[in-house]
């Protein structure tokens, strides 16, 4: 997961400093494909390691803050691109991205290990299972 969210801020970067249309287009795919590959390895992670009866709520959080977050981003790379130029905040951003994955893997280094989940892990999580 956290590989793929320093992808994107290499990609955006990437996009940013580029002066040909082939190599753009070509970041922004691997923007895009990195960011989607995180999504979907957070809300597995997070439809996993919680408890069943916390499910929704944990859920619910999760959504609002990811919808809150795309619209404070959007905001903020506006204004941001107002201030100081687009290509500046493209670069700021990926650079922005890199920082905070940085200290995330720095602070939690449980999130390191997320893709490390075994059978021991997966078993001490209660599944409740339907008799036939």
């Amino acid at each position: 997961m956290l590989l793929c969210v320093a992808g994107f801020g290499v990609f955006t970067i990437a996009f940013g400093l580029s002066r040909s249309l082939i190599l753009s287009l070509m970041a922004l795919f691997l923007v895009g494909a990195s960011d989607m590959i995180s999504v979907i390895i957070r809300a597995t992670l997070v439809q996993i390691a919680t408890p069943d009866e916390m499910r929704g709520r944990v859920n619910a959080v999760d959504m609002l803050f990811i919808g809150v977050s795309n619209e404070l981003g959007e905001f903020e790379s506006g204004l941001t691109a107002h201030l100081f130029g687009t290509v500046p905040a493209v670069l700021l951003g990926g650079l922005g991205t890199l920082v905070v994955i940085g200290i995330w893997a720095w602070l939690f280094p449980e999130l390191r290990k997320a893709d490390q989940l075994t059978a021991a892990e997966l078993s001490s999580t209660q599944y409740s299972v339907p008799s036939t």
